[in-house]
């Protein structure tokens, strides 16, 4: 088997894993499968989730659905104003050593895990943000002048409440671009919500099983990279990003007079990632300028901004974004 067809064959059977965990995530978390595809494509590509929806609507049941099936460790932390930097990452103490002195031993935090919900993440102050912008971006934190690598795979799935804004702190936008996707979790619609409560006010619930490992899940991730992407998707993308700054040559007129801020080069590596997943979740071997478009929503609305007078007007990202993606490039075809 040539080097082609062997890379072939195992997109084909990852694919068909993947859609084994689609099916039991969504056997819990019911009805969401937009949800569903984006939370596990971040995963799939190592990187981190930004979940934005009301309390209520299912999103630690989807991330502790995850961790079961994808075999991963996970914890969760309720961020609060007072939560403090040695609380998630770990502190040393002070304690008798064997000999009969004192010596210092580390004691881990709750991200030294592989798979971290930070509930209301922007409830937490900047100073503890700023320790999880490390973790991050660097996988591993400081703890005493010492550099301490965390687990792998380690991927964050952050949630916000998006109306009640009292005593939180905005996420940094130095933070916000280390999301790889911003997901929105819907109300949702009314055959959705019967068969919620069907599911989870009876006797007893399905109980998930393991698909993957956690070794399997890095397999997969580096399987990820090796998937082919087209010239005309690569020039979408392109297309996309450099159209939704305001001080680029191929931004609109429109663009140019609502938005603060365009998205920078970690927009094109999430589009380059994201897209190759979100082809392997729907069983095709490699992306297509139509998954550029799908994805540009959870890419880009957290990496833009709108100025103050397009605040004001009660203008919509989202419809910025869109008209971007519908736009017609120069060759005549919807970008």
């Amino acid at each position: 088997m040539t080097d082609p067809d062997r890379l072939l064959a195992e997109i084909e059977t990852l694919g068909e894993k993947l859609g084994q965990a689609k099916a039991a995530v969504t056997k819990r978390f019911i009805g969401q499968e937009r949800v569903v595809d984006l939370t596990l494509s971040a995963l799939l590509c190592g990187g981190h989730a930004l979940l934005i929806g009301l309390p209520g609507l299912g999103k630690t049941r989807l991330v502790e659905s995850i961790a079961t099936v994808m075999g991963l460790h996970g914890n969760r932390v309720q961020f609060t104003p007072d939560l403090m930097p040695a609380d998630i990452l770990g502190s040393e103490i002070l304690e008798k050593a064997k000999g009969g002195g004192k010596e210092f031993r580390f004691v881990p935090g709750p991200i030294f895990c592989q798979l971290l919900m930070a509930d209301e993440i922007n409830r937490a102050s900047p100073r503890t943000q700023s320790a999880l912008l490390q973790a991050m971006q660097e996988k591993k934190v400081t703890v005493a002048g010492e550099d301490r690598l965390l687990d792998t795979p380690f991927n964050v799935l952050a949630t916000q409440n998006p109306i009640e804004q009292e005593g939180t702190y905005p996420l940094p936008e130095a933070q916000l671009d280390r999301f790889l996707v911003q997901i929105d979790v819907p109300y949702p619609d009314r055959d959705t919500e019967r068969d919620i409560l069907l599911s989870t006010t009876g006797v007893s619930e399905e109980a998930l099983h393991q698909i993957f490992t956690a070794e399997e899940l890095v397999a997969a991730q580096e399987l990820l990279r090796r998937m082919p992407v087209g010239e005309s998707v690569m020039e979408t993308i392109l297309d996309v990003v450099r159209a939704c700054r305001p001080d680029d040559d191929t931004a609109t007129e429109h663009v140019k007079d609502v938005v603060a801020w365009g998205p920078g080069p970690r927009a094109a590596q999430a589009f380059m990632m994201m897209t190759r997943a979100w082809a392997l979740l729907d069983g095709r071997l490699s992306p297509s300028a139509d998954d550029v478009v799908d994805l540009a929503g959870p890419v880009l609305s957290h990496r833009m901004a709108l100025n103050f007078a397009a605040r004001a007007r009660g203008d919509s990202l989202s419809d910025v974004i869109q008209s971007v993606v519908e736009r017609p490039n120069q060759s005549g075809a919807a970008a």
